[in-house]
């Protein structure tokens, strides 16, 4: 039987998402602890645990057909791999931070620097681009510790919350570039798995939409009901109901979770009553 293989992380933030998402879209994975591989029971696919670092060698050789991984890895290492799904999570971005009590101007003051980072290819990339010199040290492991042990004068590395940046007495200065998961696929994948992918991205695509959309239910007077449906954006248009009250209407649509309260309000003071918003497991189009 034909499997797609898909490598996700070892470890870490984006491996506990990764798992949950291809859990949201119903796979159930077979998985001990410290397994490298595991299969799917319910789906031809079988999981490949990797280091982050090491899956774009693996889409590269056809190891694996397909893999959920950090676009900042894929810049730095992807040559050229493909992606097919931006996925949302995982969210973090490439940035420059110095200590805390240098003075920083702009990205001139990078000039002939010393610079430690796991990023050697972003941060030439970015240093050709604004056209300055500096020294790179590469540091694959704690590279915040650099500017502290006098390594270097600034840091390139990912960066989330930036409590890790604060603890090591440093700011960040300039951002590279913005990352999220991403579904990656090799190029040599065959038609058969690519098949198999199809399905995936499709599920995925699913959870994702439902992610970031709320149903909403509310009840209106029959003569606000224009107002209030130019109001809702929906999928298409809402479902109206009639209510056994005599003139009024009960109003079923979708709204973008990041437009909530706006829309709310702008209900509530069109006349919408008893709004219900509940969230979404999947939608399918």
């Amino acid at each position: 039987m034909t499997k797609l293989k898909i490598a996700v992380q070892k470890s870490g933030r984006l491996h506990d998402d990764s798992m949950k998402i291809l859990n949201d879209i119903g796979i159930s994975i077979d998985n001990g602890k410290d397994q490298l591989k595991a299969s799917a029971r319910n789906f031809p696919l079988e999981v490949f645990y990797l280091r982050n670092g090491d899956i774009p060698q693996y889409l590269s050789d056809g190891v694996v057909d397909a893999a959920i991984i950090g676009e900042n890895v894929l810049v730095e290492k992807g040559n050229g791999i493909k992606t097919v799904e931006p996925l949302g999570f995982s969210t973090c971005r490439v940035s420059v931070a110095i200590p805390k009590s240098v003075k920083y101007s702009g990205i001139q003051d990078l000039n002939n620097k010393r610079i430690a980072t796991s990023y050697p290819n972003t941060v030439n990339q970015f240093l050709k681009e604004n056209n300055i010199s500096a020294q790179l040290h590469i540091i694959n492991g704690s590279v915040e510790i650099a500017p502290n042990i006098g390594l270097a004068d600034a840091i390139v590395d990912i960066v989330s919350s930036g409590s890790t940046l604060f603890k090591n007495n440093l700011k960040e200065v300039e951002v590279l570039l913005k990352s999220q998961a991403v579904l990656a696929v090799s190029p040599k994948i065959n038609p058969e798995q690519q098949d198999i992918l199809n399905k995936l991205q499709f599920r995925l695509q699913s959870v994702l939409k439902a992610r970031q959309s709320r149903y909403i239910l509310l009840n209106a007077p029959n003569d606000k009901l224009e107002k209030i449906i130019n109001i809702l954006p929906g999928m298409k248009s809402p479902t109206v109901l009639p209510l056994a009250e005599t003139g009024w209407s009960s109003l079923h649509s979708v709204i973008n979770k990041n437009e909530f309260w706006e829309i709310i309000d702008e209900l509530k003071a069109n006349g919408a009553e008893s709004i219900l918003v509940c969230p979404i497991e999947n939608m399918v189009f």
